[in-house]
C-alpha cells in the first residue's frame, strides 16, 4: 500500500513522511521522510516497515489536539491512516475536527463495513488454510481429531473461509451458535463410517462457556487469551476427547498467519488502494476511506471504516452443508 502511495506522490510531485508506530508516532513526533525508493522492493513483504502500536489517542490526555498540533508543527498537510476499525475510528474522529484524513482498510479479519474485502485477508486465509489442511491430513491418517483455532475476535471470516477451503468437518464462528453436541456427533459419525479422524476449525472469539479476567487493551477489547484462561482449541479438544474417547489434539495458529508474504490478490488490491488514496490526497478530497466494491476502487465516508462487518449468512449456510 505504502509503496503504491509513494509512487503516486512521486508522480504528482508531493513529499511524504512516514509515521513510526502508528498513532504513537504522531503523538511523539516519531517521523521520517520516506520516498518510493525506500519501499520499492517490499511488495512481497508482510507486516509494515513503519511498525505499529495499540496506542489509542482518544485515551490520551488531549490526544487528538496533540496530533493536530504535531501535524501543524511538522507541516503535514494531510494524513493517510491505514488499519482496521480501531485505527479508522480514530481517523474518523480526527476528520470530524477538520483534520485532512483519508482512510485505507487494512485488516486480516475482513470485518470492516464499507469495503468488500480488506487487504491482508486473503493472504491470512491462504496461510490458515495451508496449515489447517496439513493438520487435517495428519489427523485423518492417524484417526485423530485435530482442533485448529484461528484468529477472529468478533467476526469469523478467516475461520469460515480457511475452514471451507481446507475441507474442515466443522467450523465454529462468533456470529452463529453451534451446539457442541453437533461437533461430537460429526466426530463420532466420521469415526464410525470412515474410520477417520476429523478437522475442526474454531475462531478465537467463539464463546464456549468459560471465563476468567476481563483485562482490556487501549481500545476496549478484552484480551481473549487472558480472559478465557485457555484457548478455544484446548477447551474444545478436551471436550471432544472426554465425549468420544478419541485422541484429540489442539493447535492455535495465532500470529503464524499474520506475517506471511502477501498473495497476488492482496498485492494488487493494496496497490490499487494505496495509489487511489494518494490521488485523493493530492486532489484535496478528505474524510473518506478508499474501498473495494466488486472490482472497482471507490471512496466511501470515513465513518464506514469504524463499523463492523460480520460473516454473512449465505457463507455460513454453505459451510454448514459441508459439516460431515
Amino acid at each position: 500500500m505504502t509503496r503504491a502511495a509513494l509512487r503516486c506522490a512521486q508522480l504528482v510531485g508531493d513529499d511524504a513522511v512516514g509515521i513510526i508506530g502508528g498513532w504513537a508516532g504522531l503523538l511523539e513526533k516519531d517521523l521520517r521522510p520516506i520516498t518510493f525508493e525506500d519501499f520499492e522492493d517490499v511488495i512481497g513483504t508482510g507486516g509494515t516497515m513503519l511498525s505499529t502500536s495499540r496506542t489509542n489517542p482518544m485515551k490520551e490526555p488531549d490526544g487528538l489536539d496533540r496530533i493536530r498540533a504535531n501535524m501543524a508543527a511538522e507541516h503535514i498537510d494531510a494524513l493517510i491512516a491505514v488499519g482496521g476499525d480501531d485505527t479508522l475510528g480514530v481517523a474518523a474522529a480526527l476528520a470530524a475536527t477538520g483534520t485532512k484524513v483519508i482512510g485505507v482498510p487494512k485488516t486480516i479479519d475482513n470485518d470492516l463495513a464499507g469495503t468488500d474485502y480488506s487487504f491482508g485477508f486473503f493472504s491470512a486465509v491462504d496461510e490458515a488454510m495451508r496449515l489447517s489442511e496439513s493438520l487435517g491430513t495428519t489427523g485423518r491418517s492417524h484417526g485423530r481429531v485435530m482442533v485448529v483455532e484461528i484468529m477472529g475476535r468478533d467476526a469469523g471470516w478467516i475461520a469460515a473461509y480457511a475452514g471451507i477451503a481446507a475441507g474442515a468437518n466443522m467450523i465454529l464462528v462468533p456470529e452463529f451458535e453451534t451446539d457442541l453436541e453437533d461437533v461430537v456427533r460429526v466426530v463420532k459419525s466420521r469415526a464410525e463410517r470412515h474410520k477417520s479422524g476429523s478437522l475442526i476449525v474454531v475462531a478465537e472469539g467463539v464463546k464456549l462457556g468459560y471465563g476468567g479476567t476481563t483485562e482490556k487493551d487501549a481500545f476496549g477489547h478484552v484480551l481473549l487469551a487472558k480472559a478465557q484462561g485457555e484457548s478455544n482449541a484446548a477447551f474444545l479438544a478436551r471436550y471432544i476427547e472426554e465425549r468420544t474417547g478419541m485422541d484429540t489434539r489442539a493447535t492455535v495458529l495465532g500470529h503464524t498467519i499474520r506475517g506471511t508474504a502477501p498473495d497476488a490478490y492482496d498485492r494488487v488490491m493494496s496497490t490499487k488502494l494505496g495509489f487511489r488514496a494518494m490521488e485523493l490526497a493530492h486532489a484535496g478530497k478528505f474524510g473518506v476511506m478508499v474501498a473495494l466494491r466488486g472490482t472497482e476502487v471507490v471512496d466511501v465516508p470515513l465513518s464506514e471504516g469504524s463499523k463492523k462487518k460480520y460473516l454473512d449468512k449465505s457463507t455460513w449456510d454453505l459451510a454448514r452443508h459441508l459439516f460431515v
